[in-house]
């Protein structure tokens, strides 16, 4: 991240001390700042969902809310992508955030289906979990790289249908 401890001293109106008193790091406050916002931003797609249960319908909603959002989340996606991309220069970064990736992972299950995050095993985080950060991550890359090309929410909704059935069919069935 190119964020200097001067900007942030700079713009928080604190003294450059603080940072390491309260965070032990620039990098550690500017993750705890990266997770926070995350949270933030998976917390507005959770309003319009209730009572849509896990049906398409409830997938197709949220990924609606995501690309409402597209251009206010640009930055946020922008940054996880620097993130991830520059992992082996900051390993504490790293570290930092793949312990965050279970709860992201829980928090997706949790409004793709409207199952409480409590009733979620391990299992559940790392397949389902998996599978849907996957989809979010691919979704985010395809709005970064070209907005225009991207995939809209009914087209991914539908995408997903048409995998969901393709899987279900018996073996050499087009």
């Amino acid at each position: 991240m190119r964020t200097t401890a001067r900007d942030i001293v700079s713009a928080s109106g604190t003294n450059l001390a603080s940072i390491g008193y309260h965070y032990g790091s620039k990098d550690a406050l500017l993750t705890e700042a990266f997770i926070g916002l995350i949270e933030e931003w998976g917390a507005v797609f959770q309003d319009g969902l209730d009572g849509q249960g896990g049906s398409m319908e409830r997938f197709r909603a949220l990924w609606e809310g995501v690309l409402a959002q597209h251009e206010k989340s640009g930055p946020i996606w922008a940054a996880s992508l620097e993130v991830a991309l520059g992992r082996d220069e900051k390993p504490e970064l790293r570290a930092m955030l793949a312990a965050s990736q279970a709860e992201g992972r829980r928090g997706l299950i949790a409004m793709l289906t409207d199952t409480p995050e409590d009733q979620l095993d391990e299992r559940d985080v790392r397949t389902l979990g998996g599978f849907y950060q996957a989809l979010l991550h691919g979704l985010m890359i395809q709005w970064l790289f070209d907005p225009e090309s991207a995939s809209t929410a009914e087209e991914f909704t539908e995408g997903m249908r048409r995998a969901a059935e393709a899987m279900t069919r018996p073996a050499g069935t087009p």
